[in-house]
């Protein structure tokens, strides 16, 4: 049977401090906070039915929380394990589970599934798939990386992040690329339309008609693409765009160029060109860095959107399909903003760098 009288609170500095900070909680732990007033108004002196009143729950919670509080201190106030099902796999059987994946391949394939995983190390399937995704592991996928042995990596990075952050005035900032070999393809058969519970269908095999360069220069400031279409991408096609962007650029601006190393870049001709025409500056990308230039991101854009699930039957109706779209762009046109400083993707790489460096020891 419970004492008719309530245990005596007495509290420490300490004890008084983390049971204030406690009940101050008001978005989460709640059943703490409750059960830290209930300790404080104890510590004040009155009994159990005035607690309960004043706060608005049973006598038998102040109760119990009183004497727990009295038995075990501040650990009585926290939650004690709940019913169920001991836990069955070790810590050292996870520690097996993700050395296997991390650090070796089965005999059989590339990278562990977790049938295969959970076969090896004596688990179920479901057992391996909690622990890799308690641990963010993802045997089945990979990704592709590539590190630019530019000698003027870092010059290069500080010299178009510069353009990007801080443009400079009375210019206009261009990032250019030529989009090549762009396919006309049709489709065998016609495309079947989605319906409810169907997708999208298309034959897998096509029909080549032909291909097309797309030569873009994306505005910075504006996000408005100049485009223009040719059967080739070599150096003379790329003069001509250059002759393009001089009668559309206004002449009282300068032109500051983002590209790449391209060979067709960099010709005599091109060099002579550009003597001719002093307010153009072309700024040259890493090599092996293309998602430095903004008009990359576009390109993507065109092509999820239009190319990848296009169909024409000839190179004039693609190449009429991609000025169409240009056009629509160009209609409400979206700038892409660049937000990281050179000093902050230079650390990431380095960083980067290290960790990988670190992984083969």
């Amino acid at each position: 049977m419970p004492s008719p009288f309530a245990v005596p609170i007495e509290l420490t500095a300490e004890e008084r401090a983390q049971l204030e900070a406690w009940e101050r909680r008001r978005t989460s732990a709640q059943a703490l906070a409750l059960r830290s007033r209930i300790v404080l108004a104890a510590a004040e002196g009155p009994n159990n039915s005035e607690i309960a009143r004043d706060l608005g729950v049973a006598v038998s919670s102040v109760r119990k929380w009183r004497n727990r509080f009295a038995a075990h201190r501040l650990d009585g106030l926290t939650d004690e394990p709940r019913p169920g099902q001991p836990r069955k796999i070790s810590d050292a059987k996870v520690e097996q589970v993700i050395a296997k994946t991390l650090e070796t391949t089965p005999r059989d394939a590339t990278h562990w599934s977790t049938r295969s995983m959970a076969a090896a190390v004596g688990l179920n399937q479901t057992a391996v798939h909690r622990i890799w995704k308690a641990f963010g592991l993802q045997p089945h996928r990979s990704e592709t990386w590539k590190l630019s042995k530019d000698p003027q990596f870092v010059e290069k990075i500080r010299d178009v992040v510069g353009l990007y952050l801080n443009p400079p005035e009375r210019a206009v900032v261009l990032c250019v690329d030529e989009k090549s070999q762009i396919q006309a393809l049709d489709r065998t058969a016609p495309i079947l339309p989605m319906f409810p519970g169907t997708p999208q269908r298309a034959t897998h095999d096509y029909k080549r008609s032909g291909t097309s360069s797309l030569y873009a220069a994306l505005d910075l400031a504006t996000g408005k693409v100049i485009g223009r279409l040719h059967s080739r991408h070599r150096a003379i096609e790329f003069k001509q765009f250059l002759q393009t962007l001089d009668r559309e650029v206004p002449a009282e601006l300068d032109v500051h160029v983002v590209l790449d190393n391209s060979s067709t870049h960099k010709t005599p001709a091109i060099q002579k060109w550009l003597t001719a025409h002093p307010r153009f500056a072309l700024h040259f990308t890493p090599t092996s860095s293309s998602w430095l230039n903004l008009v990359e991101r576009w390109f993507a854009e065109l092509t999820t959107k239009k190319l990848r699930r296009g169909a024409h039957r000839s190179v004039r109706d693609l190449n009429a399909d991609i000025r169409a779209w240009i056009e629509t762009w160009n209609d409400d046109p979206k700038p892409y903003i660049w937000t990281k400083t050179a000093d902050q993707i230079l650390e990431s790489i380095a960083t980067y760098c290290t960790r990988i460096n670190e992984s083969r020891h």
